[in-house]
């Protein structure tokens, strides 16, 4: 029987994120099931949407948390190597990716129906780990340069995650290339140099 006053809703809401967290990286989302969780938690699935309000929001919920906890992971790995930030950022997406494999593919995987937008309270904690990407970069900018941190920080996030895919499905390995996250570094090192070289005068 379901544990229905054992918790508040806040509680509750702790409860089940903790508990379909650990499941998603145990399994992974293709196996991930909502009523696993209602089982380990000891309440019904209706109690579960009841919470959360459907699938979809507690899929969102359970990967936003996962964007905290990588970007908590790039803040380490930036106080831990404060003398090159750029690599240390590069480094930090590979790491958190290759030991939270599950988590990390979850927030791919899951898509939501066609025509629904991103929930703002979840839009806005993960815009959390690219404000983190766009401060490094605009640190390296020029200061005519700066309001171009954003556009560049996304693309060059882009540049960094398809490295990292194609390591981590071994896609990089079938082509012979074997250190993907220097190739990355050196990608974005590169289009940072494009960023700050002084033109010629003319």
């Amino acid at each position: 029987m379901g544990r229905r006053s054992d918790h508040s809703r806040v509680e509750l809401e702790s409860l089940i994120l903790d508990e379909g967290h650990r499941h998603m990286a145990e399994t992974g989302f293709a196996r991930f099931s909502a009523r696993e969780v209602a089982k380990r938690v000891g309440y019904s699935i209706g109690t579960i949407y009841n919470v959360f309000g459907s699938y979809d929001r507690l899929i969102l919920a359970i990967n936003t948390r996962t964007f905290q906890l990588w970007a908590d992971h790039l803040r380490e790995r930036l106080d831990a190597q404060p003398d090159d930030r750029i690599a240390a950022l590069v480094h930090g997406y590979f790491t958190f990716a290759h030991q939270n494999l599950n988590i990390w593919m979850a927030i791919y995987d899951h898509r939501l129906p066609a025509g629904t937008p991103m929930p703002e309270e979840f839009a806005a904690q993960r815009a959390e780990l690219t404000s983190i990407v766009q401060a490094e970069i605009a640190r390296v900018l020029p200061e005519p340069r700066t309001a171009e941190a954003g556009p560049l920080a996304r693309s060059l996030v882009a540049t960094v995650h398809g490295h990292c895919l194609f390591a981590l499905n071994g896609t990089f390995a079938l082509l012979g290339e074997h250190h993907a996250e220097g190739a990355a570094l050196a990608r974005v090192r590169d289009a940072l140099a494009g960023q700050t070289a002084v033109p010629a005068e003319r």
